[in-house]
């Protein structure tokens, strides 16, 4: 089959390389280097500074507070940059995965594939229902898919999808808790530091504070006056950081505030061999076997107590299961098969 041509999106407001802490930047970067090492070309448009492996398109960098007059600037750096690179290029598909990705799409005549990494209900409801024909929407996985609203349809969801390989099962494990991710109040932080400090386990904290005022305020009102030698914050970690840290790691807690529509951080704590400690809902339930990979929680105290019981849980067990499960190349084929047939459609077909 002829090599393909893809018009990657991304967020506007975060960057794409390997120490960003968002999902959706993640699964970006593993299908940029997948259709660069297929033979495909992989042309991204994304922040200033991105790590791309295909041709990247840089719209400019926004470092200082992001309020809504930086936030539409950046929409419509996007925009140009887009309509630009679809002159510039022979593009079959467009793929989409920022939430505001209906204020940017294509006037051109091309496919577009939107990735639904956020709850659906962060979405406004029209975006859901573009208008705008051959463009088609998917879910990261099928628990997400399950909230959509009725009446919606979209593309099978593809599962996020971790490089087991990577991950390098430890010697031994380290007795400290962990929480990887964004530092925002729907993350639930906090909550990981009341229930390490109940349990009586140290808590690391790895993850970046984006510029947001909300963002900030959190961390400066709620986490910043309880960091001291129990609970630490280790600020924003490379790849192997991260994988170091993973595996490392007693467990790792996902006290989130929201559903998880997939929980890639959960995905690869299996990866390497460590417990994940959750809230019982969104995709957690679907990716952490109770008992087995780790525990759903009913609350903090619950969280507490299991941080104790994961000494029994066995880490090739946890490694097995997201090899099996949530095999990389799995995600990347969905990807690929998708772009297949979207890309082989007549343009007469709308989405």
């Amino acid at each position: 089959m002829r090599p393909l041509t893809v018009l990657s999106v991304a967020y506007p407001l975060a960057p794409v390389r390997p120490d960003t802490a968002g999902g959706a930047e993640q699964v970006l970067l593993a299908l940029d280097r997948a259709l660069v090492a297929r033979g495909h070309r992989s042309i991204v448009i994304a922040m200033e500074g991105s790590q791309i492996a295909g041709t990247l398109i840089a719209t400019p960098s926004v470092s200082t507070l992001l309020d809504e007059r930086r936030r539409a600037r950046a929409r419509v750096a996007h925009a140009e940059a887009i309509e630009r690179a679809c002159r510039e290029y022979v593009v079959d598909l467009v793929h989409m995965h920022g939430i505001d990705f209906y204020t940017y799409l294509p006037r051109a005549v091309v496919p577009v594939l939107v990735s639904l990494h956020l709850p659906l209900g962060w979405y406004r409801p029209d975006a859901l229902r573009p208008s705008r024909p051959f463009t088609w929407l998917h879910c990261v996985s099928r628990a997400q898919g399950r909230t959509a609203p009725a009446g919606i349809s979209f593309l099978p969801a593809i599962e996020n999808g971790v490089d087991v390989d990577a991950f390098v099962r430890p010697r031994r494990k380290s007795r400290f808790a962990l929480f990887l991710g964004r530092i925002c109040p729907e993350k639930g932080v906090h909550l990981a530091m009341d229930a390490a400090e109940r349990a009586r386990v140290p808590l690391a904290i790895a993850g970046e504070v984006f510029p947001y005022s909300e963002h900030e305020e959190y961390f400066t009102r709620e986490i910043e006056p309880r960091l001291g030698r129990a609970c630490r914050f280790l600020g924003r970690v490379g790849p192997h950081a991260k994988r170091r840290l993973l595996a490392a790691a007693h467990c790792v807690l996902i006290p989130s505030l929201v559903a998880e529509t997939s929980s890639l951080v959960a995905r690869e704590a299996l990866a390497a061999g460590t417990p994940v400690i959750g809230f019982a809902q969104g995709a957690l339930p679907d990716v952490v076997s109770h008992g087995r990979t780790g525990f759903l929680a009913e609350g903090v105290d619950d969280m507490a107590a299991h941080i104790v019981e994961t000494e029994r849980i066995d880490a090739d067990e946890c490694r097995a299961e997201a090899r099996r499960r949530f095999p990389l190349d799995a995600m990347i084929a969905g990807y690929v098969r998708h772009y297949r047939t979207l890309t082989q459609l007549p343009l007469g077909v709308a989405g």
